[in-house]
């Protein structure tokens, strides 16, 4: 039996951020100590064949920490030695949040699933900018900034800005105009405020700038979001954040609760996003929504991702997954005669 199955029982006793915050606590006390050598004899997987570079940086593997989980980039370091190929910090937003009520963390066990309605919780872009210029992460570090929940949608741009300068430590940023969790917020997925905000932080020199896009968007919008970024030269697009609607086929109690639900029941409906901003803008794209194995990040590959992010299958999964994967990806492709995961980004499309 492998450390964390003897673990989750014991988490999964526990309310969902108790448990999140304890495994962070734990991550944390790993870092800059002996162990973090272990974790990566133990994780790490060395091989170029799964070695990319996308706008301007070079990624070990295509396997990434999504935003949410290293909030207040505490961690990053720790995630590195998990053999993950990226790490997204965030949402930072402008001024330090404690987010919504608790509870506002839900597992759907029963569907391999969470519901989340935290609120952009955050301590604040000083304090995590601060935290930014002493990280060595040893991979790629992405920062995800929000709104503010005070700041009126008008200013939404200086907002973004602020975090942005405050952040700049970091190697990519992420305009999330797509959490359900701050009142507003995805009516800044229209045209006129992508284009202030954009034009705002390229102002600012953020470099590379890529924007989150909602599963929830029709086709119409995501094609009006995808011409904002063509036109005004953008990095790169990550489709998708978490959705509101509900599938039938969940089966947790939990479905009930609002927030955005991320997970297995995201997974088809998010690599189909995937395929569809693939085909239609040439800049990468970052492949997100219900990742728990290789088969499944690897369809979202073939339909056009260059890297992909996952969250909620490390909560069921554990610490072992990003090196499951990789390895599993190591085996699909030689597989299907690839000699690196370069070349097997899109080929669904073809």
């Amino acid at each position: 039996m492998h450390f964390y199955d003897a673990l989750k029982p014991l988490l999964f006793r526990l309310p969902a951020e108790s448990a999140h915050s304890a495994v962070h606590r734990l991550l944390e006390a790993a870092q800059h100590t002996p162990i973090e050598r272990a974790l990566a004899a133990r994780y790490g997987v060395d091989d170029d064949r799964l070695a990319t570079t996308e706008f301007g940086l070079d990624f070990p593997n295509p396997v990434g920490v999504a935003a949410g989980f290293d909030k207040n980039a505490e961690v990053p370091r720790a995630l590195g030695r998990l053999g993950f190929g990226h790490v997204e910090v965030g949402g930072v937003t402008a001024e330090p949040q404690d987010g919504n009520p608790r509870p506002r963390l839900f597992r759907l066990a029963e569907d391999g699933a969470l519901v989340n309605r935290m609120g952009f919780n955050n301590h604040g872009a000083d304090h995590i900018g601060d935290r930014l210029t002493r990280a060595r992460a040893n991979v790629p570090l992405g920062v995800n900034i929000g709104k503010s929940k005070s700041t009126p949608l008008e200013a939404a741009a200086d907002d973004y800005r602020y975090s942005y300068e405050r952040c700049a430590a970091g190697e990519y940023f992420v305009v999330n105009v797509s959490s359900p969790n701050t009142p507003g917020l995805r009516d800044l997925q229209h045209r006129d405020h992508l284009e202030h905000i954009f034009g705002t932080l390229q102002d600012a020199g953020a470099d590379p700038l890529l924007v989150k896009l909602s599963p929830d968007l029709t086709d119409d919008a995501v094609e009006e979001a995808l011409a904002v970024v063509d036109e005004m030269g953008l990095d790169g697009v990550i489709a998708t954040n978490t959705t509101t609607e509900r599938p039938a086929s969940l089966q947790s109690p939990n479905r009930v609760e609002k927030g955005g639900l991320s997970g297995k029941p995201l997974e088809a409906r998010a690599t189909r996003a995937v395929a569809f901003v693939a085909e239609r803008t040439d800049v990468p794209v970052i492949g997100v929504g219900g990742v728990s194995s290789a088969v499944g990040a690897y369809r979202k590959l073939r339909a056009g991702a260059s890297l992909v992010q996952l969250y909620t299958g490390l909560v069921y999964q554990g610490p072992s997954i990003a090196r499951d994967i990789n390895r599993g990806l190591l085996e699909l492709l030689e597989r299907d005669g690839f000699e690196s995961v370069e070349e097997a980004v899109g080929v669904d499309l073809e």
